[in-house]
């Protein structure tokens, strides 16, 4: 005798055949329509030339990407309770009716991204969606959006709206306390005005890399104090306020590379004290001033590859045990004795090789492991331009030979000493790659496209600190 359904089997089972069979009793005409946890349907390259007219009620997820919809009707999707996802990405849309995602009450994710027709967008466009919390309008051809537009978005906190025509950061982000995540990149915005973020005190990420962006105002970012990453590369600036990034306290990242900065001023970081990643790569910077780096107890990487460096001051890296990699291939420098103390330090721990020197003309292409600095009688380094050009007695520098080298084993020994390490530390080599992104630090991608990658770097690490520096010429 076989063995019969108990009842609790039966309440259990039946509605989840029913739950099947709704997904796909509605399923638009060359769609698909799975139930697996909820109902989902699949519409993405169907060929679809308008929204189809009927979806199943219990719809979780909507995909209608890669489709050749126009236009969307007011409440287009009729009435969708369950729908949290829908995706309109990559189609012709050009006009949305106010008031199309009506009906849509539990919607939290709406992307409309590469929609290159749109252009504008109606004040009431994303009316009743008071769930959304994530919004694409990437790539869309956008060249304003209305200040109110959001006004009806409490809940959102990811706006992307890269690859735009903006000139300016859009006012309506204005005061949506809620926002986490804006992407603004690859837009034509001009300036960051001291008003642009007002109000998104709960920002921890912005990314304004690749526009046109020139001016910074004044403590433009002085109401976002949760800021975590923040992204300038690839713009127009030359020079900032003294106090652009000050209150700034909690930022991880910071990418103003690619710039046209010819300075590093020493008020500029001050409160950065959480900062670990600095790019400052790719700009003209000739000069640092000293106690620019200071206050950045927490860096540990600092790139200042591809500038006007020609000298390398040591008092602009004290304390130099914070940092993990200091990136400064490609840069003109003058192997005099200022940077004599970078060649002892790579020599003593067998750091990094292929240092072309630009000058003195004595040592020009020379590896700076290979220039050999003469003593006076007195200790004292003698410049290679002094020593090998001029027919005068070379002029000494001003410090003896002891001394710089004291410096760094004095500063090694006594922090091995009080770790109670010896000074004995092992060498490791590894590969590193610089394409102004972070590895492993930030989720992110500044740019940098297009440089050649360093064929080898090398590091050296303590148990409990270490310091990396990259110096390399092609």
């Amino acid at each position: 005798m076989g063995m019969a359904c108990s009842p609790l089997t039966v309440i259990l089972w039946v509605p989840h055949v029913h739950a099947v069979w709704a997904c796909v009793r509605s399923c638009p005409a060359n769609c698909v329509c799975t139930q697996e946890r909820s109902c989902s349907v699949l519409c993405d390259r169907a060929g679809l030339g308008q929204i189809p007219s009927e979806f199943p009620c219990e719809a979780s997820s909507i995909n209608l990407d890669k489709n050749s919809i126009k236009f969307l009707s007011e409440r287009a999707f009729g009435t969708l309770p369950s729908l949290k996802s829908l995706s309109l990405n990559h189609n012709n849309i050009s006009f949305i009716t106010p008031g199309a995602f009506k009906g849509l009450p539990s919607l939290t994710e709406l992307k409309m991204a590469h929609n290159e027709y749109i252009r504008y967008l109606h004040t009431r466009t994303f009316t009743a969606l008071r769930r959304l919390v994530k919004l694409d309008l990437a790539d869309c051809n956008l060249f304003n959006i209305p200040d109110r537009i959001f006004i009806e978005l409490p809940a959102l906190q990811e706006l992307f709206c890269f690859q735009n025509n903006f000139r300016r950061i859009p006012g309506a982000i204005r005061g949506m306390e809620n926002l986490t995540h804006v992407y603004l990149e690859r837009n034509r915005i001009e300036a960051v005005a001291y008003n642009s973020l007002q109000g998104l005190t709960k920002l921890k990420y912005l990314n304004l890399q690749d526009n046109r962006i020139n001016v910074v105002h004044e403590r433009a970012f002085q109401g976002c104090q949760k800021m975590e990453y923040l992204y300038l590369n690839d713009n127009l600036i030359s020079e900032l306020p003294e106090n652009s990034f000050d209150g700034l306290r909690c930022l991880k990242m910071l990418n103003l590379g690619g710039n046209f900065l010819r300075n590093v001023s020493n008020t500029w970081f001050r409160d950065l004290g959480e900062l670990e990643v600095l790019y400052l790569d790719r700009n003209r910077i000739s000069y640092i001033e000293e106690g620019a780096f200071e206050n950045l107890t927490s860096l540990v990487a600092l790139h200042l590859n591809s500038n006007n460096l020609t000298t390398l001051p040591f008092s602009v890296f004290q304390p130099v045990y914070f940092l993990g990699r200091l990136y400064l291939f490609r840069n003109p420098w003058e192997c005099d004795c200022r940077i004599e103390w970078l060649k002892e330090w790579m020599e003593n721990y067998r750091l990094v090789r292929d240092i072309p020197c630009a000058s003195p003309s004595s040592v020009a292409g020379i590896d700076l492991m290979e220039v050999l600095y003469e003593r006076s009688p007195e200790g004292y380094c003698l410049d290679p331009v002094e020593l090998n050009v001029t027919s005068e007695g070379p002029t000494p520098s001003e410090e003896p030979w002891s001394t710089t080298e004291s410096k760094f084993n004095s500063l090694i020994s006594k922090l091995l000493l009080q770790m109670g390490l010896p000074e004995e530390a092992a060498n490791t080599t590894e590969i590193f790659s610089n394409t102004t992104q972070l590895d492993g630090l930030t989720d992110g991608v500044s740019s940098g496209v297009g440089e050649d990658s360093i064929e080898a770097t090398s590091s050296f690490y303590f148990p409990a600190f270490f310091t990396v520096v990259v110096l390399q010429i092609k």
